[in-house]
């Protein structure tokens, strides 16, 4: 069946589901009139052209200054969040449009046949069909956003220019369908994506993002954002027509015995991880480990507590790319309320300066990274440190 990305911002919308055999998704709408002069155009993924309805209201609070002082509510739609959230017109748009295409890749994963081709991508890695499909919707929709510069994803590294704006485009780096490995055995997979401004995303930094997003396809779909000018990080559900609603913010990161430890094999020649595991098993930890980072982090958001962990050693190397999955994850970690760490620092602080880059990462509440760092490395930055705001 044919999934159409439904375009609700102002008001737009296409059906999401026709009978044909094929992938469809939409030029995304105007938000302004700023946009006007762009075109809409079609093509073999962006389908149908589009039907306007009235646009949504916006509640919005009076100041004592008469300044027209917006308030981001459960129960908003994406639109009505991103307009509240930022003066930004060109990063709504973008938000919006990786939104829908969420959407599309969140069906087609419900319905993927699951068994793996023949394809590698540029690191060697074995591909399954559903992952270049939602490679293939993701460029798509940054390029029909109109204010994407560049874009590369961990299945094409390759920096692929989206014809953006001179001033005011952004360059996105995204991970398609982090877990792939797991989508035969029907386990909860996502899409991971990072916003820089500009031009660049090598010579930045993970703080130096303005947005982060992760889609979850599991018995729910949802989309957990955070930007940079506001605080928490925000979960979006999936509604049966389609729709994205605001259900969650998390703004704090508190302690609980939770843990999720990746890449456990590097525990027998890192006597340090082997430690940390052990100290988690002793005090009766409850292990939640899916093999899916997506939904491994995004545990620790949603119980608000927890820590995830994937570590290196002489003969297991690191796997995690900083920009595609580690950085964008960080901010939502951050954002929501937690502490990231390579060992050394933040996560954020991390000059990329290859497409490939690797590391080792530890995410968590305050007290799981002081122990992370202080087990691994004899010291921890964070002792004394406030906790974040």
């Amino acid at each position: 069946m044919e999934t159409g990305i439904a375009c609700h911002a102002r008001g737009v919308f296409l059906p999401s589901v026709s009978s044909q055999h094929s992938t469809g998704l939409v030029s995304p709408p105007s938000f302004s009139s700023s946009f006007s002069s762009k075109s809409l155009k079609s093509n073999f993924l962006f389908g149908e052209s589009l039907r306007v309805v009235p646009k949504s209201s916006v509640k919005v609070l009076k100041a004592k200054n008469t300044s027209l002082v917006t308030r981001c509510e459960i129960g908003d739609s994406l639109e009505e969040f991103l307009t509240k959230a930022t003066p930004d017109k060109g990063l709504i748009r973008l938000m919006m449009c990786m939104g829908e295409a969420l959407r599309t890749i969140s069906y087609k994963v419900k319905t993927a046949s699951c068994g793996g081709t023949a394809c590698v991508n540029s690191f060697g890695d074995e591909q399954l069909a559903v992952d270049m499909l939602a490679d293939k919707l993701l460029f798509e929709a940054l390029k029909y956003s109109h204010y994407c510069n560049y874009a590369c994803s961990e299945e094409v590294p390759e920096l692929q220019d989206m014809s953006g704006p001179a001033e005011g485009g952004f360059s996105v780096a995204f991970d398609p369908l982090d877990g792939s490995s797991i989508v035969d055995t029907n386990f909860t997979v996502g899409t991971i994506f990072g916003v820089w401004p500009g031009d660049k995303l090598t010579g930045v930094k993970g703080r130096d993002q303005v947005a982060a997003a992760m889609g979850i396809y599991g018995p729910r779909t949802t989309y957990v954002l955070a930007l940079k000018d506001i605080p928490g990080t925000h979960e979006f559900l999936l509604l049966d027509e389609g729709k994205w609603q605001h259900v969650k913010d998390t703004t704090e990161i508190g302690e609980g015995k939770l843990f999720s430890p990746g890449n456990l094999r590097a525990t027998f020649d890192n006597p340090e991880y082997g430690k940390l595991i052990n100290y988690y098993l002793k005090e009766k930890y409850t292990l939640r480990y899916t093999g899916g980072m997506v939904p491994d982090v995004n545990q620790i958001i949603v119980k608000e507590k927890g820590v995830f962990t994937n570590v290196t050693s002489p003969t297991s190397k690191a796997k995690l790319r900083l920009l595609f999955e580690v950085a964008p994850l960080g901010f939502l970690v951050e954002k929501a309320g937690g502490y990231s760490s390579d060992g050394y620092q933040s996560v954020l602080d991390k000059t990329i300066n290859t497409l490939d880059e690797r590391t080792q990462v530890a995410y968590g509440s305050k007290n799981e990274i002081i122990r992370f760092e202080e087990t691994l490395y004899g010291s921890s930055r964070l002792k004394g440190v406030p906790v974040a705001a």
